[in-house]
């Protein structure tokens, strides 16, 4: 009998082309990001706890208590909706639709993605698929903002949109984050911060287009030039005890 296990184990090994080593290696889990919020719902439920005390947006530091934003506390001034301007909203530092676009079901729809006899596409279809909704849902990459700002910024990807970008384009005021021909400059305190979820949200879903090859560089100076606050590492405890698995970028930032 064993010799009849080592032959069909050599056979195996010949017709498919692998090392005993791969034969008897342990799978390797390929899980790095949240798996205990299952959806952008939930995860709205916890950040608003998470953080109200501290209760200062992430791209301009306006105060906003419960929904309600205090725009005098960091000189906003309304570019177009003066409705969304006095709310808050939950922002993705990585866009949902910048990594939405790596699932079949945000290009193309699915079998679950029907509405009276019509098919349909994108997020809502793409929320069908508890990958997609578990990245959606992820703490680390979700961020108190300024209503009117998460809607202007949209998908934009993040720039140095230099000094042209303060004469022209969309500004608000005292609030100092720039857009610029779709691009988005948040200001100078909030870079790091971005850059880490940047790329802990690569490193946690690989293979999903998070990173661009021409922004890997900016993420890595802006980490480098606007190092970690406190509060980022209060936040990153805080986060680890409902989300259950670790971010490595801001375990090393904040040692010690």
């Amino acid at each position: 009998m064993r010799n009849s296990s080592r032959l069909i184990i050599g056979l195996l090994v010949i017709f498919l082309g692998i090392s005993l080593p791969d034969l008897f290696a342990s799978p390797v889990d390929p899980v790095r990001g949240n798996t205990s919020i299952l959806n952008f719902r939930e995860a709205k439920k916890i950040a608003t706890r998470l953080h109200a005390g501290r209760g200062l947006t992430l791209y301009c530091r306006c105060r906003f208590t419960g929904k309600k934003v205090d725009g005098s506390s960091c000189g906003y001034q309304v570019a177009r909706d003066a409705g969304r301007a006095g709310r808050i909203e939950w922002e993705h530092v990585v866009p949902a639709e910048a990594f939405g676009q790596s699932f079949v079901e945000w290009r193309e729809g699915g079998p679950k993605c029907r509405h009276r006899g019509k098919t349909y596409r994108g997020r809502k279809c793409a929320e069908k698929n508890p990958e997609f909704s578990r990245m959606e849902g992820d703490l680390y990459n979700l961020f108190p903002e300024v209503g009117e700002v998460n809607g202007l910024r949209s998908n934009f990807s993040m720039a140095e949109v230099g000094s042209l970008g303060k004469f022209a384009g969309i500004t608000f005021g005292g609030c100092r984050a720039r857009i610029f021909q779709s691009k988005f400059e948040p200001m100078d305190f909030a870079k790091g911060t971005v850059a880490r979820a940047y790329l802990y949200m690569d490193f946690a879903y690989p293979g999903h287009g998070v990173i661009s090859d021409k922004n890997r560089k900016l993420f890595d100076a802006w980490d480098k030039a606007f190092p970690v606050e406190p509060w980022e590492c209060d936040l990153y405890r805080q986060i680890g005890k409902y989300q259950k698995n670790e971010n490595p970028v801001l375990r090393e930032r904040c040692k010690g």
